[in-house]
């Protein structure tokens, strides 16, 4: 059976996916696997640190693979100026502030449904990006946020 033969199932993205991450490109990596076994479901580079800037996109990205996207959960030390709520494409999203670090970003699906995407900092060189992103969405990765940034030599907040 060829590739374009299997079926792709919901909530999956293309393979498409991991090709290198580019500055201005590409924001977004998830993990492709049935199984959602790592640690991390993905991750994600922000450009900045304006949630009302930088989280409508990741939302509208996750929605159109995913499904409606209903909770944040992040670290209302890492970003500028934290909102309860944002609607983004006429939903409400709800933003919950969690001491989950500024490495880690939460995201609800429906009711109960969660994905913890790994938050590359915005000042990230690519290369550490790339090289941080790409570890995250293994399939066998067991290695905390923390520990990716660092083993990367992505500089932190």
């Amino acid at each position: 059976m060829a590739d374009s033969d299997t079926p792709r199932l919901p909530g999956l993205l293309p393979d498409a996916i991991h090709h290198a991450v580019k500055p201005g490109t590409a924001l977004l990596r998830l993990e492709t696997t049935r199984e959602r076994g790592g640690v991390l479901d993905g991750a994600w580079w922000p450009r900045s640190r304006d949630i009302g800037a930088e989280l409508p996109g990741l939302i509208t990205a996750l929605t159109e693979h995913l499904g409606p996207i209903t909770r944040v959960g992040l670290d209302a030390s890492a970003w500028e100026k934290l909102p309860t709520r944002l609607i983004i494409e006429d939903r409400v999203v709800r933003i919950d502030s969690f001491p989950v670090g500024d490495d880690t970003v939460l995201i609800t699906r429906g009711e109960n449904d969660h994905f913890a995407l790994l938050v590359v900092p915005p000042d990230a060189t690519p290369d550490a990006a790339r090289a941080a992103m790409a570890r995250a969405v293994r399939a066998d990765n067991i290695t905390r946020a923390e520990q990716i940034l660092i083993d990367t030599g992505t500089p932190q907040a």
